[in-house]
């Protein structure tokens, strides 16, 4: 159960102080173990290792 919210605080408020969080199966699926991301005009690779870690590269 949440406590109420104060009111001076609201609920979309809060949910902008709130950071993305994504499960990492949810990038690596049908067993990929490597994604691109694009930021702006950069290109990423994200690799998962076989010892289960996550190696970004630009």
């Amino acid at each position: 159960m949440n406590a109420p919210l104060p009111s001076n605080v609201s609920s979309a408020t809060l949910a902008s102080r709130v950071p993305l969080a994504l499960d990492s199966r949810q990038l690596f699926q049908n067993g990929q173990r490597q994604v691109e991301i694009l930021h702006g005009e950069a290109r990423y690779s994200l690799r998962l290792t076989q010892t289960n870690k996550l190696i970004l590269t630009k």
